[in-house]
């Protein structure tokens, strides 16, 4: 038997497989914050991030394999395996097989104890759907999903796996665990022991010490929600909260950073999974956790759907609002759901609601549903059944077994078809409506859109939920990876659906800002001094010049008092070169004449004086290597990426040395 309960507002779907697991999902929420930001120049590139759900393995029988065969894996930046819970006793990391009750959204106790030990390191692989095509053995140590995600990322050494903690039916006891600093160690210490020195409890005949090590990369945090009762019935929360999650992301980087100290220097990740409504929003200390966050994922989805079941219609991922929304506005402020209000309360801040703002947009991770939401019986009126009524949610599919939602693969015949497939400019979202159907979700121009605001905002990429909604073609994961990996055309909000905010745009040394042109100033010439020798730089600098007004990102080159710079991380108003040691310096600008040793060399081909790059060395946003003749900075963590001969795009040409 295959049971999902609903995906309620603001929710993940709680997922049941197999007649004896019953097991919980995650959950998201995303609702609207304040105006506009102004955008950031316009970047290219991103990280790419997904989920990949625990109880993919049963009705869907979708394998970590998979992830090979259909070329998602070698696309891939981080793996979030979703989800691992919190003893209700102990407050901490562990393992379990016991079902949740996942479709009584009522019983405040679902997800107490609950949890699938048996999937993650219990369940047998056959050789047909083994990763590597070896089956599994009676003897060993471990085999399940973490054997399989062993052998995946024995095949892609540069992809890397965070467990990801909580989701909705597992968020209930991280108020309890973030509550005190012994908890926060307890809790920390805990999963660290379990998941990263891989030190299992003995279960069916597997696990032990450091049977799972070398899996894990790190953790994504899905609390949902500190402070708030609009979590799952039966959640803990405080007015604590607050303060103890920034406390709980500290204590976790804390520890992360001494065991990869401690392990050659390995870094280790933190993520977290972050709602998209000012009412949550400002329960966080926005202004605070991002010194602790490698990436947040913002949960810009399941803004709206058929829980409302008679409607009207909505979209669930509006980008932008739209004047014509007839939902009601999120109280006290007049602002209705959307990701860009979303994004603007993480980054600037919502005085309606008190959210500080502050958190570096190059760490934000836009939310992409590959799933959809859908009502019946809706007549089309004026615009396609777009704001309707309905007779009651769409009858529920085989495989997501909800009404009301439905995956990617079972929708093809209606989201595939350009006859059922429309596109809401004003919100830059596509809806698909065959005549009694309408189904919200993701489409090629929404997919372009979301990509578009996240360049020209600064974002840091893309995070996906849930890799088991996608079709064998990987059809919509494929369309927001190359999306993603692109740049945007313009970084201009639409003039439909309510208020347009001038971006920031930097071309050729020239800013403009909102709609005013403001002169750049190209730095010609300089300094450099090499092997002893001094001698003044005659070419150009071709970047554009450093401007204290742009927003950059990492990555980011400028040129300043005749040296090229490079952001190490999301920066504005930083001098390069100053006391924030924001900037690396790449030195001189290229072009002119340089003397290294008594060799006199043009055209920036002289020595290579930065590090060379290696690939066993793990390296920081901002770090700078050189390369086949040339000088390169990373715009994220890399570790095996070639400069310049990776998919990835993670490395800057700086040209050569």
């Amino acid at each position: 038997m295959h049971v999902v309960t609903p995906r309620r507002k603001g929710r993940r779907p709680l997922v049941a497989a197999l007649s004896v697991l019953a097991l919980a999902a995650g959950a998201l929420s995303a609702f609207a914050a304040t105006a506009a930001p102004a955008a950031a120049a316009a970047s290219s590139g991103g990280v790419k991030i997904a989920y990949y759900d625990q109880w993919s393995v049963y009705g869907n029988a979708f394998y970590p394999k998979d992830l090979d065969t259909r070329g998602i894996a070698g696309k891939l930046d981080i793996l979030n395996y979703s989800f691992e819970n919190i003893d209700p006793v102990n407050l901490t990391c562990f393992e379990a097989t016991k079902a949740s009750d996942a479709t009584n959204e009522s019983d405040p106790n679902a997800g107490d104890g609950a949890g699938d030990a048996f999937a993650d390191y219990q369940k047998s692989y056959g050789a047909d759907t083994s990763v590597d095509g070896v089956g599994d053995v009676w003897n060993q140590p471990i085999v399940g999903n973490f054997n399989q995600l062993k052998k995946l990322k024995a095949k892609y050494p540069n992809l890397k796996i965070v467990a990801s903690l909580g989701g909705w039916t597992y968020s209930k006891y991280f108020s309890d665990a973030a509550a005190t600093d012994a908890s926060r160690k307890k809790l920390v210490s805990s999963c660290i022991d379990m998941f990263i020195k891989g030190n299992l409890p003995v279960q069916g005949g597997y696990g032990g010490t450091g049977t799972a090590a070398g899996i894990f990369d790190g953790f994504d945090i899905d609390w949902e929600y500190p402070g708030s009762p609009n979590g799952h019935t039966g959640n803990h929360y405080s007015a604590n909260d607050k303060a103890n999650f920034t406390a709980l992301l500290a204590e976790f980087r804390s520890e992360l950073d001494a065991y990869g100290s401690a392990n050659g220097g390995r870094k280790m990740l933190l993520t977290a999974a972050l709602p998209a409504g000012q009412d949550k929003i400002a329960q966080i200390e926005t202004n605070k956790v991002g010194q602790y966050l490698d990436y947040a994922n913002i949960m810009t989805y399941d803004m709206h759907g058929a829980w409302d079941a008679t409607g009207p219609t909505n979209h669930q991922d509006p980008t932008y609002q739209s004047p014509d929304d007839p939902s009601t506005a999120i109280a006290p402020g007049t602002e209705k759901y959307s990701t860009d209000h979303a994004i603007t309360a993480w980054t600037q801040g919502d005085s309606a609601y008190g959210i500080a703002g502050g958190f570096p947009a190059s760490k934000i991770t836009m939310g992409y549903p590959l799933y959809y939401r859908g009502w019946t019986g809706v007549p089309a009126g004026s615009n396609h059944g777009l704001y309707q009524s309905a007779t009651g949610p769409a009858p529920a599919r085989s495989l997501s077994a909800t009404a009301g939602t439905a995956y990617y693969k079972e929708l093809t015949g209606i989201v595939d078809n350009p006859s059922d497939t429309f596109y809401d400019a004003s919100t830059q979202s596509n809806y698909f409506y065959n005549g009694s159907e309408f189904w919200t979700g993701l489409g090629a121009q929404s997919i372009q859109a979301k990509a578009d605001y996240a360049h020209c905002h600064g974002l840091g990429g893309s995070m996906m939920y849930s890799l088991l909604d996608l079709d064998s073609s990987a059809t919509l994961f494929n369309k927001i990876v190359t999306a993603t990996n692109g740049s945007a055309a313009g970084c201009t909000p639409p003039t439909t659906g309510g208020t347009t905010t001038g971006g920031t745009t930097t071309t050729g040394g020239t800013t403009t800002t909102g709609g005013t042109t403001t002169g750049g100033t190209t730095t010609t010439g300089g300094t450099t001094t090499t092997g002893g020798t001094t001698t003044g730089g005659t070419g150009s600098c071709t970047a554009a010049a450093w401007n204290s007004a742009t927003a950059y990102t990492g990555g980011a080159v400028v040129s300043y008092n005749g040296h090229q710079w490079t952001a190490k991380w999301w920066t504005q108003g930083d001098v390069p070169g100053g006391s924030q040691d924001v900037w690396t310096d790449n030195g001189a600008c290229t072009g002119g004449t340089t003397t290294t040793g008594g060799t006199t060399t043009t055209g920036g081909t002289g020595s290579c004086t930065a590090a060379a790059w290696n690939s066993a060395t793990a390296y920081n946003g901002g770090a700078v290597v050189s390369y086949n003749g040339h000088n390169w900075t990373a715009k994220w963590w890399t570790q095996g990426d070639i400069p310049g001969n990776n998919s990835q795009a993670v490395w800057t040409d700086n040209g050569a040395c």
